[in-house]
């Protein structure tokens, strides 16, 4: 198993960004190291989740303060370094597969995952049927199309198809929310295994307050574009001094108890 380095993968230093008029989020800060336990964002719709993912993975450029993979600011990453950058800082959308052509199949999508690892330097040795293993996914799956498959069979793949590269950080923005609540759990078993094993450094944004307690010991709760609150998410929630994370706590009581 790897061991947390005191170097994080991802860094975000007093970052500010948004799409052309006013910020979305501000004053972020946040490291993803690698070998350290899971990170999760919560917050309510239009609160600025996605927008840090985006700003992390280098397609939303900081209005201010910066983000740094493995030292290197990732907005001034030149274009030899692009494929390992790619390879290494993972996301994961809610929408899975959006881009992917429906006729391709599902060994198809992985197989190809695999083999950019592999030209970026980063092979993984896993078999296609392993990484459907790793998301609780049948081998029988490998030959089906993806137009064929369900919503949250998109997703699971899409989540093989990121831990092909075996990558130093994976950034999960709503991945698991079309998938059958009673096969939850386990894909997130089976992944907190494999991300564990490599030492991935995990970022999990999420509504699903349940999920982001089973996998992420750290939690930022993000109101208005900052965090207003962080700490383990039983914690937070049993505070609740900011409105923002009431309405929260008020908006789950079922699972708020849970924690409790």
């Amino acid at each position: 198993m790897s061991t947390s380095t005191s170097t994080p993968i991802l860094r975000a230093s007093g970052l500010a960004a948004g799409y052309g008029g006013a910020d979305v989020v501000h004053d972020i800060d946040l490291e993803l190291t690698a070998g350290g336990a899971p990170v999760g964002i919560v917050g309510a719709s239009g609160s600025g989740k996605s927008t840090i993912v985006r700003a992390l993975v280098g397609t939303v450029k900081p209005t201010a303060g910066h983000v740094t993979w493995a030292g290197r600011t990732v907005s001034r990453i030149g274009l030899r370094d692009k494929k390992a950058f790619r390879a290494q800082v993972r996301r994961v959308a809610q929408e899975g597969m959006g881009t992917v052509d429906p006729r391709w199949t599902v060994d198809r999508v992985v197989g190809q995952a695999l083999k950019d690892a592999r030209r970026a330097g980063a092979a993984s040795g896993s078999t296609v049927a392993e990484l459907l293993e790793d998301v609780a996914l049948s081998r029988h799956f490998a030959p089906r199309a993806v137009g064929t498959l369900s919503g949250g069979e998109k997703q699971r793949v899409a989540l093989a198809a990121a831990i092909a590269t075996r990558p130093a950080a994976l950034l999960l923005d709503e991945p698991l929310t079309a998938v059958d609540p009673s096969m939850r759990g386990e894909v997130v078993r089976r992944l907190a295994e494999t991300t564990t094993q490599d030492g991935t450094a995990v970022l999990l944004v999420s509504h699903d307050l349940e999920l982001v307690e089973r996998m992420c010991p750290a939690v930022h709760v993000l109101a208005n574009g900052t965090f207003v609150a962080s700490g383990t998410l039983s914690s937070v929630l049993a505070d609740a001094e900011h409105p923002a994370v009431r309405e929260l706590a008020e908006a789950a009581p079922q699972a708020v108890q849970r924690f409790a």
